[in-house]
Parts: C-alpha cells; structure tokens; sequence
C-alpha cells in the first residue's frame, strides 16, 4: 500500500552522491599512504640512476642541477665536457614549472582530495611511459631536441611527485631529495628509541631510494635506460591505482552519509 510518508530509496540517486563523495574526499596518511610514497620514492631512484648517464643532469635532484647550472654560468667552457648547460635548465626549469602548477591548482582543489591525487598520478605516470617510449623507438643521445624532450617529460612528473608527497603531510618522505633526510636522521635526538615513527619513516625513504638506484643502474647495464624508465612509469601506475583504495577521513565519511 502506497504511504505518502514513506519514499522507497532510490539507488541510481544516491550511488552518484556516495561517488561523488568518495572521490572528494581527503585521503587519510596512515601506512597505506607511506607505502605509496615509498614506492613513488623507488620509481624516482630508477629514474635518476638513468637520467644522469643519459643527460648528464637529474630528473629529480634539483640541487645537483643548480650547482650544476651556476658551473655553467661561471664555467662555460666545461658545458659538454662536466654537464650539458640546456639538459640542466631544461630540468631545472620544468621541475620547478610542474611543482608550481601542481602546488597552485592543489591549493583551489583541495591538495589531499581522492581525485586530485588520482590525476596527478596518472598524468605523472602517462610523461614517464612517453619518455619511456621516446627513448625506446628513437634511440639515446646526450644533446639534441628530443633529449630536451625526455629530460622535460622525467622532470615534470617528478616536480609534480614532489608536491604531491607534501599533501600528504609526511615530511620526512620527499620522494625524493635525500640531504635534508640523511641529517635529519642523524640529528635525531631519539634516534635509538624503540619507536620512533619519523626516524622509521626516513631510513624507510632513504633504503626505497638507495634500492630504486642500484635497480635502475642495473637494467640500466643489462638492458638499457627506456626499460628502467618503463619499471618506473610502471610503479607510478600501480601507485595510481592503490589511491583508489586510500582511507578518508571522517569528516568526509560522515559528509557522504549525510548527503546520501
């Protein structure tokens, strides 16, 4: 008997809602988002143990490139002998456009939201598989318009990786630059303590970087750099997928029941 009190529920209206609230909302950090920053830390390694032997720069390491840049600057008459002025401004100068853009945008959209990590990571993901590809049907060279190219595509994703790192408020994982994390765990005051949640998280950073290195130098000497940078590009996609499955915080949950 029909009750003008009673409205059955509608499912084809609130499953857009509890969507629309699941990609909104924040992810939680908590251990399944430092595993993710572990890994993105590990694909950054594979990265850079080939970017330096192919272009003479980082893809990463943005303070090797700016001592590398005022060289430059200072030295002119080392460019092709010690480094390769354009490689280092291109990567330099495209890291620091990524980081920018990516900061800016998160800061309107929300830096933690499900989305926003989700497409960031994937466009990430689609400028190491393009160098990758770059690199594989075109061939290696040191200078020239397509190495431009590959450093600007590795440099971007991992300025854009960088930032993303931040959102989720784990300082001690960059995914990345390692100087600031070698002293800040040797500086600990409680560094020998049983628990010790910052000190685990950097020596867990420095080890993902330090393997991710010593992996891509390898399939670097055995089967060459568009290989390694296809692993990396490969750990990325896994990591974009894994953000699916990130816990929410709770204002967010409880956001989304009300809304269904």
């Amino acid at each position: 008997m029909a009750n003008g009190n009673l409205t059955p529920s509608n499912p084809s209206r609130s499953s857009p809602s509890r969507f629309r609230s699941y990609l909104s909302c924040r992810i939680r950090p908590n251990s399944f988002a430092e595993l993710e920053l572990i890994l993105l830390t590990f694909c950054i390694g594979l990265q850079d143990a080939v970017s330096f032997p192919d272009f003479h720069c980082f893809a990463s390491n943005q303070t090797g490139n700016t001592v590398f840049l005022v060289l430059a600057i200072v030295l002119p008459e080392m460019n092709g002998e010690m480094f390769i002025t354009a490689n280092i401004g291109v990567a330099l100068g495209l890291f620091l456009a990524a980081a920018w853009l990516t900061g800016q945008v998160g800061h309107i959209v929300g830096p933690r939201q499900r989305w926003w990590l989700i497409l960031c990571n994937f466009i990430q993901t689609a400028l190491v598989f393009a160098a990758a590809a770059l690199q594989y049907t075109k061939g290696v060279e040191l200078t020239g318009d397509r190495t431009l190219v590959a450093i600007g595509l590795l440099a971007s994703a991992a300025g854009s990786q960088v930032v993303l790192s931040r959102a989720l408020e784990m300082t001690e994982i960059t995914t990345a630059m390692a100087t600031a994390a070698w002293l800040d765990l040797v500086i600990d005051p409680n560094l020998c303590a049983l628990r010790n949640r910052s000190r685990n998280r950097r020596v867990a950073f420095l080890s993902s970087l330090v393997l991710g290195t010593l992996v891509g130098a390898f399939i670097y000497k055995r089967i060459g750099s568009p290989a390694a940078l296809a692993v990396s590009g490969a750990g990325k996609l896994l990591v974009t997928v894994m953000f699916c499955f990130n816990g929410a915080e709770e204002e967010n949950i409880e956001q989304g029941k009300e809304e269904v």
